[in-house]
């Protein structure tokens, strides 16, 4: 690569970060996710907007085909978002609450998943497969599209809010990381299935073995083993540069991921469940100097590429995107409202937990960036999944701003619980 194209690669960058940066804080501003406008960023950079102009095209498709740099940032971005996701998923709901959780969990995500699988062979069409898709592979990508709830996205909307320390998004983020944990292994699964013709029962079972077996160790052995390695006293690297230690352990994950052909998504997800433990946050402030350069850089970044990726021209079907937000909200809200109800929740609670759960947000968009790069799904099935995910989110940060601001309780009190949840609960609540 020479000076020029280098030059190229590098104006792109900086398009795509400060225009995905400058748009996340335009919709942080009107109280929407971020994440829509750095996907913004890379839709008005892309073929529907700049893309148009002759000469802004040639210089973008130029850029893009320079070395694969881009390609390497968008992976990088997609796998530090998993890996900080994977982080925050230590202490998210009490013992006492463990029961709701897994009634909304078991309920609220296992049926939209059952009935996305029962119903996928009557919905999967030609347009909908990739060049490596199968009827496997797209039944499990439609079955998981159905169930997913955004754990990155919701979280924002809590904390913009100032609800973050409430039961109610205690609940949530607990169903959300639990389902999140299931739907990754599902997804791995789905690519370990694609591209195959016919099907190889033999070699599909040992990828499911390796793959349940790498699941299994992620949340159970693993852990223990870097928690042990952590305090080593030959571990030189941990005590000089935290920070670099950590991105070790991603970087170890995603390499025996690859060796043992895993989803190298679903291993930085692990990795960062492993970083962090149960009793004490270890490396806190190495996890929070990730963070920075992460959401600075690299993710809004892969939010941008995402949207770059977009065919918004020829690759928008309405009859489509309309029939999978409909439908998969549809089942999504139903099943959430059922298993509430299981819980004991009534009225409002079961609006305000349907809505929430329903988005989509930040897994609904890896899971489309996975499956596409797999060649599990067509581009225009990779734009719904993505546009979907955007739709469910915009709706559930809508309405929670509605919910607090009227100054509506998130979940009824329980009998000797207090004032009801809203925006005057105290940070105190427990």
């Amino acid at each position: 690569m020479n000076n020029s194209e280098l030059t190229q690669v590098l104006f792109l960058l900086l398009l795509l970060a400060g225009l995905a940066q400058l748009l996340g804080w335009v919709f942080v501003k009107l109280r929407q996710p971020k994440a829509v406008g750095e996907i913004l960023a890379g839709v008005i950079l892309g073929n529907a907007v700049a893309g148009r102009i002759p000469a802004v095209a040639h210089f973008i498709d130029s850029a893009k085909h320079q070395g694969n740099i881009l390609d390497f940032v968008y992976w990088l971005g997609l796998l530090l978002l998993m890996f900080l996701a994977g982080a925050e998923t230590q202490q998210l709901f009490t013992r006492e609450e463990r029961r709701e959780v897994g009634w909304l969990t078991i309920v609220g995500t296992g049926l939209p998943f059952l009935l996305g699988l029962f119903f996928a062979p009557w919905l999967i069409k030609p347009s909908l497969l990739g060049p490596n898709g199968n009827r496997i592979s797209i039944t499990i990508i439609l079955a998981v599209g159905v169930a997913v709830t955004s754990v990155p996205v919701v979280s924002k909307i809590f904390a913009d809010l100032q609800i973050l320390h409430t039961r109610f998004a205690r609940l949530v983020l607990g169903v959300a990381v639990l389902e999140d944990i299931v739907l990754w292994l599902a997804l791995a699964i789905a690519t370990a299935a694609a591209g195959k013709a016919t099907l190889d029962v033999r070699g599909l079972s040992y990828h499911l073995i390796v793959t349940v077996a790498f699941f299994i160790l992620g949340l159970t052995l693993a852990p223990r083993l870097v928690k042990r390695f952590n305090k080593a006293r030959f571990n030189v690297m941990a005590k000089a540069s935290p920070t670099g230690y950590a991105v070790a352990v991603l970087l170890a994950y995603c390499v025996i991921a690859g060796v043992l052909h895993i989803s190298m998504v679903f291993a930085a997800f692990l990795a960062g469940f492993a970083v962090v433990h149960k009793k004490r946050r270890l490396f806190a402030d190495a996890l929070e100097a990730i963070g920075k350069v992460s959401f600075a850089f690299f993710i809004p970044v892969y939010f941008a590429i995402v949207g770059l990726r977009l065919d918004l021209i020829r690759g928008l079907s309405f009859w489509m995107l309309a029939a999978f937000i409909v439908g998969t909200s549809a089942v999504k809200v139903l099943s959430v409202s059922l298993a509430g109800r299981f819980a004991g929740f009534r009225g409002l609670d079961l609006i305000n937990l349907a809505i929430t759960t329903n988005a989509r947000g930040g897994p609904g968009i890896v899971l489309a960036s996975v499956a596409l790069d797999a060649g599990i799904i067509s581009a225009q099935f990779y734009t719904t999944l993505v546009v979907a995910a955007v739709v469910t989110s915009q709706i559930a940060g809508a309405w929670l701003d509605i919910v607090v601001h009227k100054g509506w309780p998130l979940l009824a009190p329980k009998p000797a619980a207090g004032p009801a949840e809203g925006p005057l609960v105290s940070t105190s609540e427990t």
